[in-house]
């Protein structure tokens, strides 16, 4: 297949001289210390930090594509500190002081990311400026001061201030602004240079990465009897001491998995490079993410080359978990997310728009990110990460590692190390409720927008949503 058609993301690695040519597939059995399957962002940040910990180690990544080909080259760009659990609905579980620490550990995140692409030359345009969350309603505006006073009875952990319509103003100029929220912990990057360039760190610190390697089932170990856990691939079978399961949304596909995570597919686009006169008039010079406070997910940044690239939800979830090539393009969502974008800044009038992609997220029952290691099979696993996973990934990287040398570390006992989601439904109540949820979201907004009040549906769907 033609991998400049991913995303913009792969579009310009690229024009930048990466050829994305297939590295080598596995060729016959093989014995290693730890199996990573999935070579995007978990599979590589694990292999990092294990090599960084330990270069002894035999650790190979099996990915089914190229690196990156899943949402770890596909997604919008922000290193966020954004996690799918809210700190009330962790608190409630895990105790006040546990959710604050997850909070410190996203907001570490964020920066770790950047440091770890400076110290080995990884130019994934990093650049942390904070995330903007616009306000063009009344019902916005009084949603963005609950969560200022949320963040300040929570010691400000999160750093969240309210601007005034003015303030916003000085950095971001878009259509209808009443005011907005500001956090300073995101950093907008290039995904897939991130990903590829990490791919090249781990090769050159000793890994292996093979690709072309579908994995047809991880089959756990058994210490009373054959020993530890084994990859089966049509290329032969992988045997590890540990193996790591990061394969996100792809995990439905794996035999015994298909109703651990729903695939649930976001969708960008992209616009032309736009002129310096239009920069003038709109901002976004530091580095900033924006969204606003509408309940259906949209993200954007303004990228390194002055275009907008620009998403959100909208697309439905395919009955049987299904993933397919083509649910990547979808004219309506792409026409929606146009329209939306066009809203927020007239100023794009008269532009074009180049680009148009998506792909699958993961998404757990409870909408609960989780990492954790059995030591009783050696299979570890991450995800879930709703689409915040682009900076907890490397989080989960850390954490993985720490969990396989066996490493008493503050990660290990966050609270999030160990969950076990329950099962998704069988369908057809897994297809029937999943898009009534988000059907729900669209229709929370559109009620908003019609009565100017906080959405009744809305409220009642925080608590699904882990909020």
């Amino acid at each position: 297949m033609n991998y400049q058609d991913v995303s913009l993301w792969f579009d310009q690695a690229a024009a930048a001289g990466d050829p994305l040519t297939p590295r080598d597939a596995l060729e016959g059995d093989l014995d290693v210390d730890v199996c990573i399957v999935g070579g995007g962002l978990t599979g590589l940040w694990t292999a990092y930090y294990l090599l960084r910990a330990d270069p002894s180690l035999r650790v190979v990544v099996l990915e089914a594509q190229i690196a990156g080909f899943g949402a770890s080259g596909r997604n919008g760009g922000w290193c966020s500190a954004l996690f799918p659990s809210g700190v009330s609905a962790m608190a409630r579980e895990h105790g006040l002081d546990q959710a604050l620490a997850m909070r410190r550990a996203m907001n570490q995140t964020v920066t770790e990311v950047g440091r770890v692409a400076e110290a080995e030359g990884i130019d994934c345009h990093y650049r942390q400026g904070g995330t903007i969350e616009l306000a063009r309603s009344q019902v916005q505006l009084q949603r963005v001061r609950e969560a200022v006073e949320a963040d300040q009875k929570l010691d400000g952990i999160d750093g969240y201030e309210e601007w005034s319509e003015a303030q916003t103003a000085e950095r971001l100029r878009a259509g209808g602004v009443l005011g907005a929220g500001y956090t300073p912990h995101c950093a907008r990057l290039q995904p897939a240079l991130l990903v590829r360039g990490l791919a090249e760190v781990v090769e050159r610190l000793g890994g292996r990465v093979l690709e072309q390697t579908p994995a047809l089932a991880i089959e756990p170990g058994d210490p009373g009897g054959s020993g530890g856990p084994v990859v089966r691939t049509a290329q032969g079978r992988v045997r590890a001491e540990h193996v790591i399961r990061a394969t996100e949304a792809w995990t439905s596909q794996l035999p015994g998995s298909h109703r651990a995570i729903a695939p649930i597919y976001s969708l960008m686009v992209a616009t032309e490079p736009l002129p310096a006169e239009f920069w003038a008039q709109v901002g976004l010079e530091r580095g900033e993410t924006f969204t606003d406070a509408r309940h259906l997910v949209i993200y954007g940044q303004r990228t390194m080359d002055d275009r907008i690239a620009f998403g959100g939800r909208g697309a439905p979830y395919h009955f049987g978990s299904r993933i397919d090539p083509d649910f990547d393009r979808d004219p309506r969502v792409f026409a929606a997310l146009r329209r939306t974008l066009n809203g927020l800044f007239p100023q794009l009038r008269g532009f074009n728009f180049t680009h148009g992609w998506g792909g699958p997220l993961g998404i757990a029952r409870d909408w609960k990110a989780s990492v954790g290691l059995d030591r009783a099979s050696g299979v570890g696993w991450a995800g879930g990460y709703v689409g915040d996973g682009l900076s907890t990934t490397n989080l989960a990287g850390r954490t993985l590692a720490d969990l396989v040398l066996e490493r008493d570390t503050d990660l290990v006992h966050l609270p999030w190390v160990g969950h076990r989601s329950r099962n998704w439904e069988p369908e057809p109540l897994r297809w029937l409720g999943t898009n009534a949820g988000l059907r729900a979201m669209t229709a929370a907004d559109a009620e908003e927008r019609l009565t100017s009040r906080p959405s009744v549906a809305a409220r009642l769907m925080a608590p699904l949503l882990g909020h």
